[in-house]
């Protein structure tokens, strides 16, 4: 199931938009390094940690700030065009 619960502002979704992208090209970048360069490796398990806490943190954020209804077995998810903040709840 897929509803509507809100909608961020332009800035936030910059935000949260950043970090997607930023998590996504660390998550593609993990898939052609291996623990052989171990400097590099340990330098992207860390960015990973980081970029990921931060990416929780403003949802985190935003549900707070906005109220958003939320349930168990679901996740939000953004629409980068709109801006709306859908609740998805896995059956």
């Amino acid at each position: 199931m897929k509803k509507a619960v809100g909608q961020v502002s332009e800035e936030e979704k910059n935000e949260i938009q950043t970090l997607f992208e930023r998590k996504n090209g660390l998550i593609e970048l993990s898939k052609i390094l291996n623990a052989d360069n171990e400097s590099l490796y340990e330098k992207l398990v860390k960015d990973m940690g980081e970029t990921n806490s931060h990416f929780q943190k403003w949802w985190d954020d935003m549900s707070t700030k906005y109220n958003w209804e939320n349930h168990p077995k679901g996740n939000w998810e953004i629409n980068f065009t709109t801006n709306e903040i859908f609740l998805i709840i896995n059956q």
